[in-house]
């Protein structure tokens, strides 16, 4: 009933860049953690522009307070993890900026992170960003490696 009130909720997400860089295999990220899909699947880039923008629509579920790492739950329930570098957290915030809150709505291509390449790169372990996928999903279809365009190059298709 609801359903046919309210529409149905999409079943697929089409996964834009979050941003700019080389896009590599989730498994050539140097932290266990995430090469080793502890956290879930996904991909993850090497950023060549410090920005990290929506890679599809829906809302912030966690901002970090270290402003390292964003949660996004898309409209088809799919909840991914945009972990900026690695080892950042212990940068305590420096050199990132949040342009969003916990709570609000995105669109794919909306601005979330601004963080400083330099400072992370002379100061953290890694650049590499990766985009994980945390709940279960059905499939996850992602791009051979390539450069990739933050909210343009499509990195992913997932089925929820």
């Amino acid at each position: 009933m609801f359903k046919k009130l309210f529409g149905k909720r999409p079943t697929e997400d089409t996964v834009l860049a979050p941003v700019t860089g080389d896009l590599v295999e989730i498994t050539e990220v140097p932290d266990p953690t995430f090469s080793q899909k502890m956290m879930g699947d996904g991909v993850a880039i090497k950023p060549t522009k410090g920005e990290v923008v929506s890679p599809v629509k829906g809302k912030i579920v966690q901002l970090f307070p270290t402003k390292h790492a964003v949660g996004i739950e898309s409209e088809s329930g799919v909840e991914y993890l945009i972990h900026i570098g690695l080892e950042t957290v212990s940068l305590n915030g420096e050199g990132f900026e949040a342009h969003v809150n916990q709570g609000d709505k995105v669109s794919a291509g909306d601005l979330l992170i601004s963080f400083d390449l330099d400072v992370i790169a002379e100061k953290a372990e890694s650049t590499i960003t990766p985009v994980v996928i945390t709940n279960d999903v059905t499939s996850i279809d992602s791009v051979a490696p390539q450069s990739v365009d933050a909210g343009n190059t499509q990195i992913m298709t997932v089925v929820k």
